[in-house]
């Protein structure tokens, strides 16, 4: 058993909490409460820092560290087309895998203790997760190209069986890359399965007109009227918005996924958080992927996503920080169904412990505004995944040799470059 003590706790309510220990045993959280006797295979003294729940990043696409600050500067059509597409073909699976587990080491020396990740290769994707404990939620990736509805349902018995950190959703990649009798086959699974779908949606304005064009419905609408989201599920994006499409979201109980620094970087726009959270429809956050970002840092998005909506609502009290917090850490394990939202007897052990002894983080007026407005990866000092140290000041423990993995990366990237 592993006691956490002299910390701060950050609470399910989105409360700092002093004067309280925390116990892990196995992989779940044993004891919240004040301090008593126990017996201990390791004691931590946290030295007054705060312990919070890993964020969730609810949307990302693991493998694409290849691409790193290589697809740069363009429109998401050309991006994806001209420079993505491309690369991708010569990917193999083997080389997801490693650059999956790169993303991990990136995950959590930033706190993230679980990933929502939609990739092409689900194996390499599941295997880097169980070889270095990370958490991950596989995404179903069918679109016209790959993958195919047999296949995802094959993979969505397949990895919600594979080990206790992964499991599988049903999902697509986009209404523009997937044609509308696979959409159908999609939803026939959905309905077998009582079970949520997502997709990317509505991500830039072109993507919805044009999709208007084809259906005479906006992406939301056309999933609605197919069925696809009748069970719940997860949209990404979902920057261009109708009142009807928001109506929909809410009726549906759909967990919109906000991207800010990729809809930054892309020029896809800004989305209107604001009205999601006025109308109660659950916003967790995403990294996106690191070809279109280019880091995979929740801190980034955080305060992208609250400072997106003072300047697009031109109200400096728009989205707080205690209501990005909640999105960070919370709401995104109900977008991938995991037992991980807060701190809580009984939970699993995803946690981080943030390092309140970093110039960013004095003088300490507000915790939780620190953390939003202030923080960055520098500030964490443990994160802990499934009731094992991932990752502690500045050394990780994911099974792997970090400067091995780093060179191992660089060689797949300079390969796949050199092919072209």
């Amino acid at each position: 058993m592993i006691r956490f003590h002299n910390c701060k706790i950050l609470t399910k309510d989105m409360i700092i909490a002093e004067g309280n220990e925390l116990w892990v045993k196995g992989n779940k959280i044993e004891y919240i409460g004040k301090p008593k006797e126990g017996v201990f295979e390791r004691e931590i003294d946290c030295k007054g820092n705060v312990l919070m729940p890993g964020f969730k990043n609810a949307h990302t696409h693991s493998s694409m560290t290849f691409l790193r600050s290589y697809a740069d500067d363009l429109p998401l059509d050309r991006w994806l087309n001209e420079m993505v597409f491309p690369m991708e073909a010569r990917l193999t699976d083997e080389d997801a895998y490693y650059m999956s587990k790169l993303a991990v080491a990136e995950f959590v020396s930033g706190g993230i203790t679980s990933a929502f990740d939609m990739y092409l290769y689900p194996n390499a994707i599941a295997e880097a997760a169980r070889s270095t404990g990370f958490r991950m939620t596989i995404c179903g990736a069918v679109n016209n190209f790959t993958s195919s509805p047999k296949e995802l349902e094959a993979n969505y018995d397949k990895y919600n069986s594979y080990c206790e950190n992964v499991s599988f959703q049903l999902g697509f990649h986009a209404e523009y890359t997937t044609d509308i009798g696979i959409l159908r086959e999609i939803s026939d699974i959905a309905g077998k399965y009582k079970a949520p779908v997502s997709a990317h949606c509505s991500e830039t304005g072109l993507e919805r007109e044009e999709c208007i064009k084809r259906h005479g419905k906006s992406p939301v609408e056309l999933f609605d009227s197919l069925g696809l989201i009748d069970y719940g599920g997860s949209l990404f994006h979902c920057v261009h918005l109708s009142q009807r499409d928001i109506d929909i979201l809410k009726e549906r109980d759909i967990t919109v996924v906000t991207n800010p620094a990729s809809n930054c970087k892309l020029a896809s726009g800004i989305a209107p958080l604001s009205r999601l959270d006025e109308r109660g429809i659950r916003i967790a956050i995403g990294t996106d992927g690191p070809a279109s970002n280019n880091a995979l840092s929740m801190f980034r998005e955080m305060y992208l996503a609250t400072a997106l909506q003072k300047l697009q609502t031109k109200n400096a009290s728009a989205l707080v920080p205690k209501k990005v917090l909640e999105m960070a850490c919370v709401n995104g394990a109900y977008a991938m169904g995991t037992n991980n939202d807060c701190l809580a007897e009984g939970k699993d052990a995803d946690i981080t412990v943030i390092d309140m002894h970093k110039p960013n983080m004095q003088p300490v007026n507000n915790i939780i505004e620190n953390i939003v407005y202030s923080g960055g990866n520098e500030n964490i000092a443990l994160t802990m995944v499934n009731g094992k140290i991932l990752y502690e000041k500045g050394e990780f423990y994911i099974g792997e040799d970090i400067e091995l993995l780093y060179k191992k990366c660089r060689d797949i990237t300079q390969r796949i470059k050199k092919a072209q």
